[in-house]
């Protein structure tokens, strides 16, 4: 008898987010500067506008969130695009990216990848993961326990103070 797992089939995975309340869909609402380092912050919000991840990212990263956002085709691929590329020429799907965990202030991520009717996970860094997503029309999702643990108590305040015209026509 063997112990292997047969892959996950797509519909399987899709009823399995259905079913569980676990994840949290996010949106990207903007990249800004922190104005104490020379990183870029990256602001994502659920649908309803009640919960915000705001991850903390490279200048480079945030750059190619940025140009994401904004559709912006570059004269030559950037990193990302050249991922979307290999993914389409090899019939590979980004179904969907996941914020995983949270250890020390440093988020980690999960692609999920679809190809011949069943799903394979890449660990990833959550920067390379929302921009890969963006490129491809890929939902992005949290998990509740990563929500819980986020920042603490004092984010409110600390986004108001950061303000909003940092962020230009992404408002926060």
């Amino acid at each position: 008898m063997s112990t292997r797992r047969r892959p996950v089939t797509v519909s399987e995975r899709v009823m399995e987010y259905q079913e569980s309340s676990d994840l949290v869909r996010l949106k990207v609402h903007g990249v800004l500067p922190d104005p104490n380092t020379e990183t870029q912050i990256v602001i994502l919000r659920d649908e309803q506008n009640a919960d915000i991840l705001p991850i903390w990212v490279g200048t480079t990263e945030g750059n190619a969130i940025r140009l994401a956002m904004e559709g912006h085709v570059t004269s030559r691929p950037m990193s990302h695009d050249l991922l979307r590329s290999f993914a389409d020429h090899l019939n590979i799907k980004v179904s969907h990216v996941v914020v995983t965990d949270v250890k020390n202030n440093t988020y980690y991520a999960a692609i999920h990848l679809v190809s011949q009717g069943s799903e394979q996970t890449v660990d990833s860094r959550p920067s390379d993961a929302i921009a890969l997503a963006l490129r491809t029309n890929s939902p992005i999702y949290v998990t509740q326990d990563v929500l819980k643990r986020r920042g603490g108590g004092n984010l409110d305040a600390w986004l108001e103070k950061l303000g909003t015209k940092n962020l230009g026509k992404y408002p926060v």
